[in-house]
């Protein structure tokens, strides 16, 4: 170990009915010093939940969106290090997260990103999901930037990140989760309400850093992979 020390902040929005397993893989967890839950505006009881489990709540005032809600999670983060996780995982365990934060902590990697088992197929073939939501970062990365976060889009979180990482020429581990996955948006909200979302959220994820950027940030997050 390195003498890094990590806080596990996860965003949520009505997440009720997913979050447990979630919480069931971080709470308690050797390397985590903390868990706060950044509730987005749940309506569904999300809070309360994670406030039963034990886990720190913090409650934005209204559904702000992912950026807003991480950017208000950062501010209190004490650690030197942050593990992003979703909150809606399935097959998410103890083990999966301490694979996430080891190479940050013994001090292989600057940064990693998680690459689950239902990954689109392309980024699977290429051996990086460059808007995964599960990733450990420095807190020093993000710090003194909250103006520019609050500038962002909804989901514009990740792929500013990104252009961090890149900016600092940072060692990135890309962790394998086989057998941790996402549920799509259209089985939590239904068909077209879920393609919207996709729709959405690759929008703001345009609107950040372009089209023809995204593709440049995978060539170069390609290029900074160290093995995990």
């Amino acid at each position: 170990m390195n003498g890094a020390d990590f806080t596990c902040l996860i965003p949520a929005y009505n997440e009720a009915a997913r979050i447990g397993g979630v919480l069931d893989a971080v709470l308690g967890h050797p390397l985590l010093a903390e868990v706060v839950v950044v509730d987005d505006g749940s309506t569904d009881g999300t809070a309360d939940l994670v406030r039963g489990r034990g886990a720190r709540v913090i409650r934005t005032p209204g559904n702000l969106g992912k950026t807003k809600a991480l950017a208000l999670g950062l501010r209190g983060v004490r650690t030197s290090h942050v593990v992003l996780i979703d909150a809606d995982l399935i097959g998410l365990t103890p083990a999966t997260v301490t694979a996430l934060i080891a190479p940050v902590a013994e001090g292989r990697a600057v940064a990693t990103v998680s690459l689950r088992g239902n990954a689109p197929r392309t980024w699977r073939m290429i051996g990086i999901d460059y808007i995964s939501g599960e990733r450990v970062f420095p807190v020093a990365l993000v710090q003194g930037r909250d103006a520019e976060l609050q500038a962002l889009p909804r989901f514009g979180f990740e792929v500013f990140l990104n252009d961090l990482l890149i900016m600092g020429k940072s060692a990135v581990a890309i962790v394998h989760w086989p057998d941790v996955a996402s549920p799509s948006k259209a089985s939590k909200r239904g068909f077209w309400a879920g393609i919207w979302a996709d729709a959405a959220m690759m929008g703001d994820i345009f609107r950040t850093v372009g089209m023809v950027a995204c593709l440049r940030q995978i060539v170069a997050m390609r290029r900074l992979r160290v093995p995990a």
